[in-house]
């Protein structure tokens, strides 16, 4: 997967690319020849690339990895303050931690949209089948960017421990 520093060189060799083309595109006016309007075009094209891997350079594609999470899947994103992830049934307190400190820092992005004083706010849940044909939604957990006092975390992770009881034993 590229990196940010992946783009950031690419956005070097573009630029040294659109140098070149302009300086091209300058000789071939001053020439008269016909082609000259192609390389405006050529070099045109060179700079918009170019200033696209330069945006690209700035965010991150790579997903942190925290040691103990499990693999997630995100069942519903507002684009806002509210994102649920689903967990499997079997998951343990020590991983749920884990898990939602890796969803937080994934998901938890300058770009969110929302009111001012909205805190925005994931949960993680899972499905329970109690009985054939029916399912029941349980949450287990929430992450919130707000400094904890006790921890002096940056991130608030409250797990329903009593909710914990009522999944399966079996792992």
């Amino acid at each position: 997967m590229l990196t940010p520093e992946d783009f950031l060189e690419a956005t070097k060799w573009g630029g040294i690319a659109t140098l070149v083309f302009a300086a091209i595109t300058a000789l071939t006016f001053v020439f008269g020849l016909g082609i000259r309007f192609r390389l405006v075009g050529v070099t045109g094209f060179l700079a918009v690339l170019t200033a696209g891997f330069f945006g690209l350079s700035f965010e991150p594609f790579t997903r942190t990895q925290i040691s103990g999470a499990i693999p997630y899947t995100t069942v519903y994103d507002s684009g806002a303050i509210q994102v649920v992830i689903k967990v499997p049934a079997n998951i343990t307190e020590p991983e749920l931690k884990a898990t939602l400190r890796q969803a937080a820092s994934n998901l938890f992005k300058p770009g969110r949209l929302g009111a001012a004083g909205q805190v925005p706010t994931i949960r993680a849940r899972t499905i329970l089948h109690e009985e054939p044909g029916v399912t029941r939604p349980l949450y287990l957990g929430q992450v919130q960017p707000i400094p904890d006092p006790e921890t002096g975390e940056p991130l608030s992770i409250e797990i329903f421990r009593d909710r914990l009881t009522q999944l399966p034993k079996e792992k």
